[in-house]
């Protein structure tokens, strides 16, 4: 199960998983549907490919079996993937030019993305790159969103779930956050259908100056 989390400045999602031919495929799809639930615009087939190529050179290079862990991050223009294996060997690609197999997904890495590096750890050794996203104001009304709900979501108790299924998506979130937060103006004596036509007002009018 992936282990998210969020700060003023950043998402992060944990995902643990066994290095194989098998998972690589599950893996990205795993953080295909994580990005798509915060709504991260990054060219989801940059990030597609910077993930297998990482995860493959853990299955190719450190062996199958192993436990890896890949760390997705999405902090304000940019999101980093890094990729944490057990083995302290630090990676050594090859020339550009050089058709050999070992190395050449970390050239496609480092095409990719815009700043990538490897670094030793306790445990052994991070591999990370970061990712670049769409430019403009759009971006940090996204990231926002997604920020405060994720928090909605680990306010909730058990109690406060009326029943729901856990792991249900933002989108639903975003629904009740919305409901509440219309709960919480009539309470102050305002008029929930003013508050919606004023937040409709101010979405069209962010929308159409990005």
């Amino acid at each position: 199960m992936p282990v998210t989390e969020s700060s003023d400045s950043r998402l992060r999602c944990v995902l643990p998983f066994e290095a194989a031919p098998e998972e690589v495929g599950l893996l990205r799809r795993a953080a295909a549907k994580q990005l798509d639930r915060w709504g991260v615009p990054v060219a989801s087939d940059e990030a597609e490919v910077v993930i297998t190529e990482l995860a493959t050179n853990v299955v190719k290079h450190v062996g199958e079996g192993v436990s890896a862990t890949l760390v997705l991050e999405w902090k304000i223009d940019r999101l980093r993937v890094e990729l944490h294996d057990r083995c302290p060997a630090l990676p050594s690609p090859r020339g550009a030019d050089c058709y050999e197999e070992c190395g050449r997904g970390l050239h496609l890495v480092a095409g990719l993305a815009v700043d990538w590096g490897w670094a030793r750890t306790t445990a052994g050794k991070m591999v990370w790159c970061e990712v670049a996203l769409r430019e403009g104001a759009v971006v940090r009304y996204i990231e926002r969103a997604a920020m405060a709900l994720e928090r909605y979501r680990g306010a909730e108790s058990d109690a406060d779930r009326h029943g729901r299924v856990q792991g249900v998506g933002l989108e639903e979130s975003a629904v009740e956050l919305i409901a509440d937060l219309l709960h919480w103006t009539a309470a102050r004596g305002h008029d929930p259908d003013d508050i919606l036509d004023r937040a409709q007002m101010r979405y069209e009018s962010q929308a159409g100056a990005a």
